[in-house]
């Protein structure tokens, strides 16, 4: 036999309370009555009902509160609150705090019993939903749950493989993940290493530096150097809610080719400024030894032009070499407007030849460089040069130099042809020029790539902006001395 229904009364003693537990008897529900707030806590204690019918006041407590304290304890109770007078505003403001149903006087025995079957039902309905929400939820888990057991073990297999170096931390830096390519990096021959502090099992001088460097976000490039030659490119990126991840590619043989490279170009550079400068030489003693007819001499004339142009191209190389060798270490207090000055002067007749209109700007509060002053005069002679060189006769040119916090700010503008966006990202490379320069615009290709040296030298920055069309601004970031 079914066991009826609990109902637990809490209010006090009435009228209304006899007739509720006699009509509620009287329909099969089993009533228990609590006429006093100890009473109703003891109740609560001991038994579990199916639903409670609790009056707007019990002795000096109010019914609202004495609600909101069941819910708290049992939230998916049904609670009707019951009241003498019939109230719209009382019955609105029981909905809102979450009971599920409101009686008053006058009130019909049949009434009391319909709205009890109806919160009952209504509880019941909610408790299957929510009975079949946690089983559905249940075996979705246990299905994903499965899955990722079997991507973790796929995903390990893969860390563990993958010829990078993966090296996982936690937000405190002790060691999640580290696979076999770290393993054999650092020489740690297997050890179990998970859970330690990063810095405790490597004690390896440029890790511990990236690791610090990197506390503000993500790091693309650093270097860990090894004493048996190996150099390792290191990128450092944070992961939310884990902590962060190194991961780091052999890089020695790039570094022996450009070690290589930079020796080739260097050693030739070196050879051929002896020849060349014998061929000048000897082409200004021809004139000596006797008279040139005009067709001589022309020929003369663009053999030193051609002698001239390759020994500009030699120089640039050594001076290129010299940068990137890191042997540029003279550093003096430059000023800048003094060097773009000169600079312009030294070009003022290319300037005036071809019409070209010139502004300059400089801010009052422009500091001084901590820099090489033969080197900052090479930047800007190369800067504005090309500047110069792509404006075509009547167009202009544009220098301005800035503060920006610590940094001076040099900007050179020309109204030339621009470069190709695909192209901008390569116009600091060695002996790259731009598609689509003019014919009569000659050069090396070496000067921006030596701009882009000089100023990363003094740990600078350099960049363009360009519009096909609309010309090119260079901008160059450098650190002021304070």
């Amino acid at each position: 036999m079914t066991k009826p229904d609990l109902i637990l009364i809490a209010m006090d003693d009435s009228p209304a309370l006899d007739t509720m537990a006699k009509s509620l008897g009287a329909s099969g529900f089993e009533v228990l009555l609590a006429r006093t707030r100890a009473e109703l806590e003891k109740s609560a204690q001991d038994v579990i009902p199916a639903l409670m019918i609790v009056g707007e006041t019990l002795g000096i407590s109010n019914g609202f509160e004495i609600s909101a304290r069941l819910l708290e304890r049992f939230p998916t109770m049904p609670i009707i609150l019951y009241s003498e007078e019939h109230s719209p505003d009382l019955a609105e403001k029981a909905l809102k705090a979450g009971l599920s149903g409101f009686i008053h006087e006058p009130m019909k025995t049949n009434e009391v019993v319909g709205e009890v079957r109806r919160s009952l039902k209504r509880a019941r309905s909610l408790g299957d939903w929510v009975r079949r929400e946690v089983k559905r939820t249940t075996a979705t888990l246990e299905q994903k749950a499965m899955i990722s057991e079997a991507e973790r073990v796929k995903l390990e297999a893969i860390v563990s493989n993958i010829q990078d170096g993966v090296l996982v931390l936690d937000e405190h830096h002790h060691i999640l993940l580290a696979n076999r390519t770290i393993h054999e990096t650092f020489n740690l021959n297997g050890a179990p290493i998970v859970g330690r502090f990063v810095k405790d099992v490597i004690p390896n001088a440029d890790l511990s530096a990236l690791i610090d460097r990197a506390r503000d976000g993500a790091l693309k490039y650093h270097e860990i150097n090894f004493d048996d030659g190996r150099v390792f490119n290191a990128q450092y990126t944070p992961l939310p809610r884990i902590g962060s991840a190194v991961t780091m590619q052999d890089i020695s043989y790039l570094k022996e080719i450009t070690r290589l490279k930079n020796d080739f170009i260097h050693t030739v550079s070196h050879d051929l400024r002896s020849p060349l400068t014998a061929i000048l030489g000897y082409m200004e003693l021809i004139e000596r030894v006797g008279a040139l007819n005009e067709s001589q001499r022309d020929f003369l004339g663009r053999l030193n032009a051609s002698v001239q142009h390759m020994t500009g191209l030699v120089n640039e190389l050594l001076d290129l070499s010299r940068l990137e060798s890191g042997f540029d270490t003279r550093r003096e207090h430059v000023d800048i407007r003094n060097v773009v000055e000169y600079s312009l002067t030294v070009l003022d007749n290319q300037i005036r030849r071809r019409n070209i209109r010139l502004t300059r700007e400089f801010s009052d509060d422009l500091e001084p460089l901590r820099a090489n002053p033969i080197r900052i005069r090479q930047m800007v002679d190369n800067l504005i040069g090309n500047a110069v060189k792509y404006t075509p006769p009547g167009g202009s040119v544009r220098v301005s130099a800035s503060m920006q916090e610590d940094q001076v700010i040099l900007r050179v503008s020309d109204t030339g042809p621009g470069i190709p966006p695909e192209e901008q990202s390569r116009v600091f490379e060695k002996f790259f020029r731009a598609s689509n320069r003019p014919e009569d615009a000659e050069g090396s290709g070496l000067g921006l790539a030596i701009v882009k040296s000089i100023v990363e030298s003094h740990q600078g920055r350099v960049w363009v902006e360009s519009k096909i069309g609309a010309g090119s601004t260079f901008i160059v970031l450098l650190p002021a001395h304070e």
